[in-house]
């Protein structure tokens, strides 16, 4: 009697050369895996371990040994019969292993549920009450990136984030300037990601060149780390600002506390799988809504094992803001599931099944 646990490498293949300012990829590396009481084989709950290569704390040469490692611990113990008791698995796992935490706890959940990919009581999968998301614009040069944007304004996208950072400030404004010169409403919304990439000394003069073009918000415009540089730019920038990269690493109640409280942002930007799961995402809403903080939840280039668990987890909040959950098409060999995009939101399609065949997998 216990939990068995088993791990399946698996890489995910771009469906076009994906740049960020991390560098390009034409691949990503996961690692799934699957839970079951050696009481009742048949019923297999499943989550998804990846590491954002470039960026998560634990892309390491050795993360798939330290995996390895933390589910052979939990080997054994038996069934989770609560909520306090998944949570207690999941606090047993280092949390310099976000992504291990992520795919354990949606695992988990996914087997409290019955192995049917629920992964919480939500309207999303209860109701298929569908979720806004943005559409992102990826990096490219000049013409790929209107071209993208173009794209996401015809498919009818009412607030499009693009990534900016990588082309000249010259360039990217001209792309800006595009978009509002396609007729399309004025009330589309535009978010930009910096990610870190202008200096202290020049984003103040970038936030003003911006500003003319109605820019919702920007997300990480100078590097994580310069806690006092972002506080001023806070404080006065006349775009509000998002931060992203700044949350990753920080584990602690009380340490997240303060660095809200001292930077005092606009918005957050949320990835579970960056932060070590749904427990420690939940601590993030808590805190920024108790000081007036928007937020928002994007996935990480998860294949639709783990978009399904975020997509189900961001819809028990009540928030206007769209989403950043637009990725389940990024992938030549992603995992076929019931999630649907149309008209700007993603939904759960009942009429769509998984298909786990490639993970061989029979539940």
């Amino acid at each position: 009697m216990g939990l068995e646990i088993k791990v399946i490498p698996y890489t995910l293949h771009f469906n076009f050369e994906a740049r960020t300012s991390r560098g390009s990829m034409r691949k990503h590396n996961t690692w799934f895996v699957s839970v079951c009481d050696v009481a009742n084989p048949e019923v297999i709950g499943l989550g998804e371990c990846a590491p954002f290569e470039g960026l998560s704390i634990d892309d390491k040469p050795d993360f798939e040994r330290k995996l390895r490692e933390s589910v052979n611990d939990l080997k054994g113990s038996k069934a989770p019969e609560s909520w306090n008791e998944i949570e207690a698995y999941i606090a047993r796992i280092d949390s310099e292993l976000p992504a291990v935490k992520f795919g354990l706890e949606t695992a988990l959940r996914d087997l409290y549920y019955g192995g049917r990919r629920k992964v919480f009581d939500s309207p999303f999968y209860n109701e298929q009450k569908p979720i806004e998301i943005n559409g992102l614009v990826w990096i490219g040069d000049k013409d790929e990136m209107f071209s993208r944007l173009e794209a996401k304004v015809k498919q009818g996208f009412n607030c499009i984030k693009i990534k900016i950072g990588s082309l000249s400030l010259d360039d990217d404004l001209k792309l800006l300037s595009k978009v509002r010169e396609l007729g399309v409403r004025q009330d589309l919304v535009l978010r930009v990601d910096a990610n870190g990439a202008f200096s202290v000394n020049e984003v103040n003069k970038a936030l003003e060149l911006l500003l003319p073009y109605n820019i919702h918000s920007i997300e990480q415009p100078i590097m994580p780390g310069q806690l006092n540089d972002m506080r001023k730019l806070c404080e006065t920038s006349p775009i509000a600002i998002a931060l992203d990269e700044e949350l990753i690493g920080i584990h602690k109640l009380a340490d997240k506390r303060t660095l809200l409280e001292t930077i005092r942002p606009q918005f957050i930007v949320l990835k579970p799988t960056l932060l070590g799961g749904f427990v420690a995402t939940n601590e993030w809403i808590t805190l920024a809504e108790a000081l007036g903080i928007g937020w928002w939840i994007t996935s990480a280039l998860e294949s639709n094992i783990g978009l399904n668990a975020i997509c189900q987890f961001a819809s028990q909040f009540k928030t206007s803001l769209p989403q950043g959950l637009g990725t389940g098409g990024l992938y030549s060999n992603n995992i076929p599931c019931p999630l649907t995009i149309s008209n700007s939101h993603v939904y759960w399609d009942p009429d769509k099944s998984w298909d786990l065949s490639r993970l061989n997998i029979t539940s």
